[in-house]
């Protein structure tokens, strides 16, 4: 929770958080909600979305984002019951351990559908009415992937392609007093990461160890906020100097 008498960063926005049934997603929730925002979170997974919300304080709308009516609908949802959208953190991703030669037509389908299209999605369903403001901030969640090679091959293409994708909204969206912003996490402890050996990726990070979900929605929070005011088209790494020798 917040320090007593510390500032409430978000305090009257609205946030809207995807793939947030759990990891990173549920640790943005519980921070902005901490923080006075009011906060929506969507996910596939019901039960543990429901879960999440109930524990933040957040709305919790079932919701795949590879589905541009999905999108609408929640969209809709959110404008009908608060009016605005401030903050877009596009989060929901999957992730598949397999090469190029592993990857499967079907696999790289789905890898990108919800990686690559959802992201895309929401920034085309959401910026709209952030532009009816004149104000927004869009969070798009890539990884330390999409800034070098990775063994994951559709993992790492739709990785690289949120960071391309950012570059080019902010530069679109800016003028519409929308900012845009990516987030390029390293080895973070989080359900997605449960199956694999963390002590052994930790080696080649020079500070010698994972991050907890929490710490991602540290620097999510700072964007988020008014703090980041002048923060447009910028890549925000969080690898623990992962990606410095690369």
């Amino acid at each position: 929770m917040t320090e007593r008498g510390a500032t409430r960063r978000l305090d009257g926005k609205v946030c809207l958080i995807t793939g947030a049934a759990g990891g990173q997603g549920a640790a943005e929730a519980a921070l902005f909600a901490q923080h006075g925002a009011k906060v929506y979170i969507t996910d596939v997974t019901v039960t543990a979305g429901q879960e999440t919300a109930a524990a933040t304080g957040a709305t919790f709308l079932e919701h795949d984002v590879a589905s541009a009516a999905g999108w609408a609908d929640v969209v809709g949802h959110v404008i009908a019951a608060t009016g605005r959208i401030d903050v877009l953190v596009n989060n929901a991703g999957i992730l598949h351990e397999s090469t190029l030669s592993a990857t499967a037509p079907e696999m790289w389908d789905r890898i990108v559908a919800v990686n690559q299209t959802g992201t895309y999605l929401g920034m085309y369903t959401v910026a709209p009415h952030m532009a009816d403001r004149q104000s927004g901030s869009i969070i798009n969640v890539s990884s330390v992937a999409g800034l070098m090679g990775s063994l994951f091959f559709g993992y790492c293409a739709t990785k690289w392609a949120i960071r391309g994708m950012t570059r080019s909204a902010a530069r679109e969206l800016g003028p519409s007093g929308i900012r845009v912003n990516s987030i390029h996490p390293g080895v973070i402890e989080t359900p997605m990461t449960a199956g694999m050996n963390l002590t052994a990726a930790t080696k080649s990070v020079p500070l010698q160890r994972s991050a907890n979900a929490g710490e991602v929605a540290q620097l999510a929070l700072f964007l988020a906020s008014d703090a980041s005011s002048y923060a447009s088209g910028a890549e925000f790494v969080l690898d623990g100097g992962w990606s410095a020798g690369h």
